[in-house]
């Protein structure tokens, strides 16, 4: 199984920007894609963004697609999420997925906390 380890979630100010990495532990023809979820308290868990390693991506609403970014960095096993223009209602926890495919999520990471206050 995949192994994932997200980083970069932290505090910061509404109108702020983070930067999530995800590292693999390795690529497998099982895991073409990766992505993004978040969860904040009291919430069910909502995809936030996907990627597929060779190209192509998508974004689970309209105000996400453009304040969110999310890329990778195939030599180094690692996809990103970038965030800009962050909000109060942004605050959740990011979870890291990987899967054969787009819905097909098979291995998900610990979560990184992301708190933006007003």
């Amino acid at each position: 199984q995949v192994q994932l380890r997200e980083s970069g979630g932290g505090l910061v100010q509404a109108g702020g920007s983070l930067r999530l990495s995800c590292v693999t532990s390795g690529r497998t023809v099982t895991h073409n894609a990766m992505g993004w979820f978040r969860q904040a308290p009291g919430k069910g868990r909502e995809f936030v963004a996907a990627i597929r390693w060779t190209g192509g991506s998508t974004y689970n609403t309209d105000s996400m697609k453009g304040r969110f970014t999310i890329s990778t960095d195939n030599a180094k096993n690692t996809v990103y999420l970038q965030m800009n223009s962050l909000k109060p209602e942004d605050t959740a926890i990011y979870y890291c997925v990987a899967g054969s495919d787009y819905g097909m999520w098979s291995s998900w990471g610990q979560g990184t906390q992301v708190t933006v206050s007003s």
